[in-house]
């Protein structure tokens, strides 16, 4: 793909990052909102020399995930929140084997089967492991069409990095709306990536082995004080947005399409003359806290919006703890909010009501 801008939906947005980044194997299972990855991939998967394969299930295709992975294949899979929660044993497994995948999740409604419109309920499944065991996955969360080409191309590079799952996090509204992206230049693959730890077949070397299975006295102790250490490591990764924060008396704590339809309630507001500032976290792990806490440290208060009943809140409030709380407002899971809808609570949390 040339340089040159395209118009495509944040889900096409994210096939064409994964194209880009070099990953060659997909494995994935038909749920909504998602299903425009794998419909696109598909047919440009294949025509970029790789594997597409429509699995039987969430499950197969999580562990497809894995061996492509175990084989230092950059792949990736696509699903919606119960899909994704299918997949969760596989990728506990991935991370306790220490293999690199990219994970899409567009978020729908819940809990249950809900419905096929937006929602952040599953925050806590993705930043918390989501998963069996002590195990993070680095998580990233687009608000725009183009960020979710460019993150999927950071997924890949950081999943590689650090020999990690990495999940991204969209929903509905990301994943259908539709804007101009500007692609990168395609990565080459790189054969020699993973050389000391893929398997290849042995030939003439030292046998490698791949596992998540440490049964020997103080084996998974030490390989938990290994993952620990790269989880920490991974907290020099934090990205987030800064929106006129510097002389606001109230931040506006909001990820995703929430924070961008909080952004425009944010400028409106200000336009009336209330000092009101925005931080929206683009990784939510590792989270932005030390950017809070300055904030925190400041004099700021702080209000987190969500779509969901209240989660990304008490990483705000841990963040901030001890000079600072956060006020919340929700929107309920089957709503479609608007930056009107946020109007009234912002200028409420503004004025200490």
């Amino acid at each position: 793909m040339s340089a040159k801008r395209v118009f495509i939906k944040g889900n096409e947005a994210i096939g064409q990052g994964a194209l880009a980044a070099g990953c060659r194997c997909y494995f994935g299972y038909p749920i909504t909102p998602q299903n425009d990855i794998p419909e696109m991939l598909s047919s440009a998967m294949p025509a970029a020399g790789g594997q597409f394969v429509q699995a039987e299930s969430e499950v197969a295709a999580a562990n497809m995930l894995l061996g492509a992975a175990a084989c230092g294949v950059r792949a990736m899979t696509t699903s919606s929140s119960p899909g994704v929660s299918l997949m969760q044993e596989a990728i506990s497994y991935m991370a306790g084997s220490e293999l690199p995948g990219v994970i899409v999740n567009m978020n729908r409604g819940g809990p249950g089967l809900g419905d096929i419109g937006p929602s952040q309920g599953d925050y806590f499944q993705s930043v918390k492991g989501g998963g069996h065991g002590d195990y993070r996955t680095l998580t990233l969360a687009p608000a725009t069409c183009q960020e979710c080409y460019d993150l999927t191309f950071t997924a890949f590079e950081l999943a590689y990095k650090y020999r990690n799952p990495v999940l991204i996090l969209g929903d509905a509204i990301v994943g259908q709306m539709k804007e101009p992206v500007t692609p990168r230049e395609p990565l080459p693959i790189d054969p020699a990536e993973g050389g000391d730890w893929k398997l290849t077949g042995r030939g003439e070397r030292a046998p490698r082995l791949l596992k998540s299975l440490f049964l020997e006295d103080g084996a998974l102790a030490g390989q938990n004080r290994l993952l620990q250490k790269k989880y920490e490591a991974m907290r020099a990764e934090v990205l987030y947005e800064d929106f006129e924060t510097a002389d606001a008396d109230l931040v506006v704590v909001a990820y995703g399409s929430i924070g961008r339809i909080a952004k425009t309630a944010v400028r409106a507001l200000r336009a009336e003359g209330l000092k009101i500032g925005l931080l929206r976290p683009i990784t939510l792990y590792p989270f932005p806290e030390e950017a809070l806490r300055a904030l925190a440290a400041a004099g700021k208060r702080f209000l987190t919006i969500e779509h969901n009943l209240g989660q990304m809140v008490d990483d705000v409030r841990l963040a901030v703890r001890g000079l600072a709380d956060s006020d919340f407002y929700g929107v309920f899971p089957g709503n479609l909010p608007t930056p009107d809808e946020f109007v009234e609570p912002i200028r409420a949390a503004a004025k200490g009501a």
